[in-house]
């Protein structure tokens, strides 16, 4: 029934085609394998292989494509493992129609989800064991930028559009893209949520 109703919503807007649907997270990469999509929207909660272990999967594979994990809130550490995994970002499953839409259309163009709101509650879940040694790690992976680039990490983390680092960093839109995929390059992440998680795990 969530298929289905997701189907009519995402069918129904006109430029998203739905190529496949996956009742389970061991479908699913077989089925990307067979249809290469774009965006995968991924639940969590599915029978035998979960959500986030489909996520893994697909993103050790070349050229993976980008996941949107769909949850309920109170699934704060299985969404940070998601975003950790290299998800695009996260969805609630209350989210209304349009925005669904939309959200997709974003991540098809490039610009992972990310909701600076729910992030920052998210990460305050976070704060159990093994903190201090994501802090440690987090503050030598950033140890690696030069100050330009952590001033770009550190405006990515803090969920600022291309356009905002551009007038606050005052740099042309270009460079600052430039900038963020030297920061992908340079500590081996697939994109900005990765970026905005080592961020929030250097407290910076």
């Amino acid at each position: 029934m969530v298929r289905a109703g997701l189907s009519m919503i995402l069918g129904g807007s006109g430029d998203i085609e739905i190529v496949g649907e996956a009742g389970d997270g061991s479908e699913v990469p077989p089925m990307v394998a067979e249809h290469r999509p774009d965006v995968v929207l991924m639940d969590i909660r599915m029978p035998g292989v979960d959500g986030l272990t489909a996520t893994e999967a697909l993103r050790r594979t070349s050229a993976p494509p980008e996941v949107v994990v769909l949850t309920t809130f109170h699934a704060d550490a299985q969404v940070l493992r998601a975003l950790r995994a290299g998800a695009a970002g996260f969805l609630l499953k209350d989210i209304a129609p349009g925005d669904l839409v939309q959200a997709i259309r974003k991540v098809a163009e490039g610009e992972p989800i990310l909701s600076p709101a729910v992030t920052r509650q998210l990460i305050t879940h976070v704060a159990d064991g093994g903190a201090d040694e994501r802090t440690e790690r987090a503050r030598r992976l950033l140890g690696r930028l030069s100050e330009r680039e952590r001033q770009v990490a550190t405006a990515v983390g803090q969920g600022k559009s291309n356009a905002d680092i551009g007038r606050e960093l005052f740099m042309s839109v270009p460079t600052v893209k430039a900038h963020v995929s030297r920061v992908l390059t340079k500590l081996d992440l697939n994109n900005r949520v990765q970026i905005a998680l080592l961020v929030y795990d250097a407290g910076s």
